[in-house]
């Protein structure tokens, strides 16, 4: 009776059958419609790599962020490492079966072949270890900016703690939201396509002829290690080719122009991997369209709106350099922060009285502009191009019958919502107790955590459906910015903890939830699933606060642009756009920025700018049909195109347009075979290689501060000029006065 039950179920789900299908065509074109309920996956092989993955991961990624350009190691990085790795284990570790006395538990070491379910396991693992966005922990930020940039005291372990309850926080309430979206065939996760392609191209058995992928992995990351040896250490100017500044070395304008890391980078370019995969990632793993869209709007506002605002003088531009995240006086001097933060870590509104208030260059000022239009304008998109089919699949989704792939997922025990409560409050108790016993250094009241935890719960689901459907992620962080920054003006510490706890809480519950639809379709059982998140967040949350401790305590002057040499890569980028943002924000608050009392207030009329640029677009592709082009064009993309910079230069992004052009067009296009088997494996190489060199170059040169000097390592780009301002009778150092 048994047996048979088990004989139809396998024979249901392997079917050929159009309705053993999912209804999402993309899923049903990519995602098998099988599973070997009997591979192993809760294997050593799986714990020993997946471990080594996420803190390598972690290591890297966190000693990276602080470089002038911040190497990011990317899951697919730790993908494809781990494919030889498992399998070098599956050769050699010893099969025999070890049974624990006293118990009837048995295990081996070595229970078969590596298989797909150990390796996205790992992938899972390596995927808490990637972080966020440019480096490490977010969290981190708080850290670094309380010892490098306020130079002021935070514990040790206040920093684990905000860093481990940011992290974890999220995966209470995303667990209870799994059956809207996760289980329904309707919330399919394009993202997440992408990888289940790649475990098949990895574990399906090559028949080509030529260089195996494993073959042209080891030989680019052997090319990548050596090569970084030139920008990292022996000739650093290949980092950002600036040629018009070396045509025009004495003169202001082309110097604006042409510096890739102080200017608008025209024509200029990295021959450097980092420079490339900096901020926006790999190039060779962004689709075409999105690199047009990121080109455009790089292009329209870098290069047509920057200049004109610039050379009209707007917001007083020509006072400040055309392209700085650092604050300024009124008379174009960097703004000394100290002196308007008093002692109990807050404005000092006599001081910041005869201080006179804050200035940005316009680039920066702009970008922030350009973020709240982007903001905006993702609900606009989302609204006018998805929003019939997000109501009709939400709707839908509680009612449809599950599909095929949910069906098979029924054999796995599930998890109880009990476990994703408990985890919920006990993670919320730890942090409203972390804000209680460190108030002076977090300056976060406990009523703030709770508040902001609301916010982040209530968009998990609206945004967790956009994601869902769309691959776009509308973020929080200008919201809750704007919302602590009008309650708390005056903190930034409470500013940044809060922003932190509402927009990384969010942030990583639909990475949890992404994480659990690729094991939904690669058929992980869920309970190893959730131990492995919990487990890798921990692991990556204390080696992110380890390794920023570490430098921050061990680098002389780490962060400080002013007391660095010239030729250091630890100019800390990010955190300074996040200082300035804790300045913006919370120090000063937006009231004094962008409100009724800020020289920016302007700048808000950007969000009704934002809300209506995606309508004219949607009308045209809607009177257009047959004008292919227009269902491309991402108004939010193009917008929100120049929010990494800064901390990004110009350089990140004519390279990374480059590259992704070269690889994502020309050879997609006319080399799709070669494309289709090399293309993620050579930006993986080039990624572990030129970490494992940087790493190399760090330990046998770097602790012992062996520097190389000469024209080649003595300036960044070799354009001096581009950081002086062209207002008549502004005064900076080693820069022309005007008259």
């Amino acid at each position: 009776m048994e047996a048979g039950k088990r004989g139809e179920q396998e024979e249901e789900f392997h079917g050929d059958s159009k309705e053993e299908q999912s209804p999402i065509e993309q899923v049903a074109l990519t995602v098998d419609v099988e599973d070997d309920p009997s591979q192993p996956v809760w294997t050593f092989r799986m714990w020993a790599i997946g471990i080594l993955a996420c803190a390598m991961l972690s290591f890297l990624n966190q000693f990276f962020s602080y470089r002038t350009e911040p190497l990011v190691i990317t899951l697919t990085s730790a993908q494809i490492v781990a494919l030889p790795i498992g399998r070098f284990m599956a050769a050699v570790l010893p099969t025999r079966i070890y049974r624990v006395p006293f118990t009837g538990f048995e295990f081996s070491l070595n229970p078969g072949p590596f298989n797909k379910k150990e390796h996205v396991l790992i992938t899972i693992f390596a995927n808490a270890g990637s972080a966020f966005g440019n480096g490490g922990a977010y969290a981190v930020f708080i850290v670094d900016i309380i010892k490098a940039f306020y130079k002021r005291k935070i514990h040790f372990y206040t920093g684990l703690l905000l860093v481990i309850t940011t992290q974890v926080l999220g995966y209470g309430w995303a667990g209870l939201l799994r059956k809207f979206l996760v289980e329904p065939a309707s919330m399919w996760w394009p993202g997440n396509l992408v990888q289940v392609s790649l475990f098949k191209t990895l574990h399906d058995k090559e028949s080509v002829k030529g260089l195996t992928r494993i073959q042209f992995f080891l030989i680019f990351l052997t090319v990548g290690f050596a090569y970084y040896a030139l920008p990292g250490y022996l000739f650093s100017v290949l980092s950002s080719i600036s040629w018009v500044c070396w045509a025009f070395p004495n003169s202001v304008l082309a110097q604006q122009l042409g510096s890739g890391f102080q200017g608008l980078g025209l024509g200029a370019i990295g021959l450097d991997w980092a420079s490339a995969s900096s901020y926006l990632g790999s190039p060779l793993v962004s689709p075409f369209f999105a690199i047009a869209n990121v080109a455009v709007g790089y292009i329209l506002i870098a290069y047509v709106m920057m200049p004109t605002f610039y050379w009209a003088n707007i917001y007083n531009a020509k006072t400040f350099p055309i392209f700085s995240s650092h604050l300024f006086t009124s008379k174009g001097q960097i703004y000394d922060i100290q002196k308007v933060v008093n002692d109990k870590f807050e404005l000092d509104m006599a001081e910041y009285q005869r201080q006179g208030p804050i200035h940005m260059s316009t680039f920066f000022a702009m970008t922030y502009g350009f973020g709240f239009a982007a903001v905006a304008s993702t609900i606009t998109h989302v609204l006018c191009f998805h929003g019939k089919d997000i109501w009709r699949m939400s709707r839908s989704a509680l009612k449809s019958p599950p599909d095929v792939h949910a069906r098979m997922m029924q054999r796995y025990p599930t998890i109880p919502n009990l476990w994703f409560v408990i985890l919920m409050l006990v993670s919320l108790g730890v942090a409203i107790a972390t804000c209680l016993g460190f108030k002076e250094q977090i300056q976060l009241p406990w009523w703030g955590v709770i508040l902001s935890c609301a916010i982040a719960a209530t968009f998990t689901l609206p945004v967790g459906v956009i994601t869902a459907t769309t691959n776009i992620t509308p973020g929080l962080n200008i919201i809750t910015e704007y919302i602590v920054g009008y309650m708390l003006p005056g903190k930034p510490i409470a500013n940044v903890v809060f922003k932190t706890y509402g927009y990384m809480s969010m942030t990583q519950a639909l990475s949890f939830l992404s994480d659990f639809k690729l094991g939904h379709y690669m058929k992980i059982p869920p309970r190893s699933m959730f131990t492995v998140q919990i487990v890798g967040t921990i692991i990556a949350a204390t080696v992110n606060m380890g390794v920023a401790w570490w430098l921050l305590n061990g680098i002389d002057n780490i962060c400080d642009t002013e007391k660095l040499p010239a030729s250091s890569p630890w100019t800390c980028p990010s955190d300074r756009v996040f200082f300035d943002a804790s300045v913006i924000w919370g120090l000063v608050g937006p009231k004094r920025i962008f409100g009724s009392l800020g020289e920016y207030s302007q700048l808000s009329w950007f969000f009704l700018i934002g809300i209506l640029a995606p309508i004219p677009v949607w009308i045209l592709s809607r009177a257009l049909p047959k004008v292919e082009f227009l269902r491309y064009v991402n108004i939010p993309v193009i917008l929100g195109a120049t929010g990494y910079m800064p901390p990004a230069t110009s350089v990140n992004y004519t390279t990374w347009i480059t590259l992704g052009v070269v690889f994502n067009y020309f050879v997609y296009k006319y080399r799709k075979a070669w494309w289709k088997r090399y293309n993620y494996v050579l930006s993986a190489a080039l990624d572990a290689g030129s970490a494992f060199m940087a790493v190399v170059l760090y330990f046998s040169l770097g602790l012992e501060d062996v520097s190389l000097t000469w024209w080649g390592t003595s300036d960044r780009d070799h354009c001096p000029l581009a950081k002086c301002p062209t207002q008549p009778g502004i005064v900076v150092d080693g820069c022309p006065v005007y008259s």
